[in-house]
């Protein structure tokens, strides 16, 4: 996997470290993976429509 370099801020230091802790991470390298991996599968989802409830066609055809 290639290696990106991504400026933060202090907001995003303080961030980065909650979810750190809160996920038992090493560092915020991998909090920040961690989170991108995460918008990734839910995005996935959210086009797919995976999870989403599926209902029959009633009627006759087109």
């Amino acid at each position: 996997m290639p290696n990106h370099t991504v400026d933060i801020d202090e907001e995003m230091a303080r961030e980065l470290e909650r979810v750190r802790l809160q996920e038992g991470l090493a560092s915020r390298d991998e909090a920040a993976e961690f989170l991108m991996r995460r918008r990734m599968r839910t995005g996935t989802a959210d086009l797919t429509g995976r999870g989403r409830a599926l209902y029959p066609i009633q009627g006759g055809h087109r």
